[in-house]
């Protein structure tokens, strides 16, 4: 008799806690052997190919193409079988199978809404003065940046008035009508701030909708001001030694090694010796306790084909040569303009490079890669003329300058500290490496 066994999403990532069900490439019925690619899962950060973990026959899917699942949970069930690849008559259906499919399926709004929910009709919606949020929902809540205020008004299908995961999932699809919802109350807080409702002319033109991974960025970026008070801090560095010496050695380096000596594995050297003198930028916030991170991975910001961003991550940056760094960035690189990034390479960051010289830009402000407390932004090497000092004796030479800035998180990390770092990493880049290739 065939084993009947659980199907279940697995870990993707330190700080991934869900996905979405993409796309399920074996059917119900359909067999498969082991290491065939059964369903296709987005997260925040990759798309992932999920294997089949022996071979077998599937059962049943417990989860739809769109459904947000959290890791660890059971997408599905299937039939091991013992490698011969056969196919099955059709899926079973199980009550407990149509349990958990009503529980993943999306619902319709309700009609009307229960009494003991003390339902209010407020713009074709109702206030449900009773509203108890779960650990689950106030986690979706906070991600998506929802107050309490509109959380009242998605219609509730669960027990008693509750809200239900697919009843915020619906409400999200649904484009959110009630974001910038305020509190019916008769007597206002006079000192609390409203989102006023004005009614801008937004124009016309094309529409483009934002995909999957655009979204997700604009709601982390928001999640990111919201949670962490940005400070940014600015320094000048001297890079003239350190041109001259690249222009140098990267013919020799890349004959030698086989990899190109682009500036990117330069600025993750020195940010990596950077922060090994001052750790506490290398850190996150958990509630009231700061967590110092005993890895020092250095993540680069990274456009796709697509024009969105990853964050490809060096690993134990301070560990390594500057070979070992360049083959890690370029691998990441070629690999991010091919869209085959896999989860494992951009897990894992404490600190972010965002090099917008690459785009010709002096400088930038960028904003802080949560969970970490700091970012720091690379601007265009420009030529010009700067006044040099030597001996006491003042004249004018042309050099290589560059711009950098740090946006921290002034909840944790103080204008000295980002101070310090920062005119640490100018330090760094002001000084050629010593060996040549």
């Amino acid at each position: 008799m065939a084993k009947t066994m659980d199907f279940i999403l697995p870990k993707m990532g330190e700080s991934i806690t869900e996905g979405t069900i993409l796309n399920w490439l074996v059917q119900e019925g359909e067999a498969f052997e082991e290491g065939d690619i059964l369903v296709e899962v987005g997260t925040d950060k990759v798309d992932n190919e999920v294997p089949a973990p022996v071979a077998g026959v599937m059962s049943n899917h417990l989860f739809t193409d769109g459904d947000v699942v959290e890791i660890g949970s059971v997408i599905a069930q299937f039939e091991e079988s013992d490698g011969t690849v056969k196919t099955a008559a059709g899926p079973k259906s199980t009550d407990s199978n149509k349990v958990v499919k009503s529980e993943s399926s999306v619902s319709k709004p309700p009609k009307s809404v229960k009494a003991n929910s003390k339902a209010t009709s407020v713009s074709n919606s109702y206030v449900n003065q009773d509203l108890f949020v779960s650990p689950l929902i106030d986690s979706m809540a906070r991600k998506h940046h929802m107050s309490y205020e509109e959380l009242a008004r998605i219609p509730a299908t669960g027990h008693e008035g509750r809200l239900r995961k697919s009843d915020v999932v619906n409400y999200i699809n649904d484009g959110r009508p009630f974001q910038f919802a305020q509190a019916v109350n008769n007597e206002p807080d006079p000192t609390a701030y409203r989102i006023p409702q004005l009614k801008l002319d937004k124009g016309t033109g094309t529409i483009i909708k934002m995909d999957r991974m655009r979204s997700m960025i604009a709601d982390h970026m928001v999640y990111s001001k919201h949670t962490s008070p940005h400070v940014t801090a600015y320094v000048e560095a001297d890079l003239t030694d350190l041109v001259n010496w690249r222009n140098k050695n990267k013919a020799p380096f890349q004959e030698k090694h086989g990899e190109r000596l682009t500036f990117t594995p330069l600025f993750v050297d020195a940010v990596a010796r950077a922060i090994k003198e001052y750790p506490n930028i290398n850190a996150s916030v958990d509630g009231k306790n700061i967590i110092v991170k005993e890895n020092i991975n250095v993540g680069m910001a990274t456009a796709l084909p697509s024009g969105n961003l990853i964050v490809p991550v060096v690993k134990n940056a301070d560990q390594k040569s500057l070979q070992e760094i360049a083959a890690d960035v370029n691998r990441m690189a070629n690999l991010a303009r091919e869209n085959k990034l896999v989860g494992d390479d951009i897990k894992g960051g404490t600190f972010t490079i965002s090099n917008v010289g690459t785009f010709g830009s002096l400088m930038g402000t960028p904003i802080i890669n949560q969970p970490e407390v700091a970012i720091l932004a690379t601007g265009i090497i420009k030529k010009r003329a700067e006044v040099m000092t030597k001996d006491g004796v003042d004249s004018i030479e042309i050099r290589s300058m560059m711009m950098l800035s740090l946006s921290f998180d002034h909840r944790v990390v103080d204008g000295f500290l980002g101070g310090s770092f920062l005119k640490q990493v100018a330090l760094n880049l002001e000084v050629a490496p010593e060996k040549d290739y």
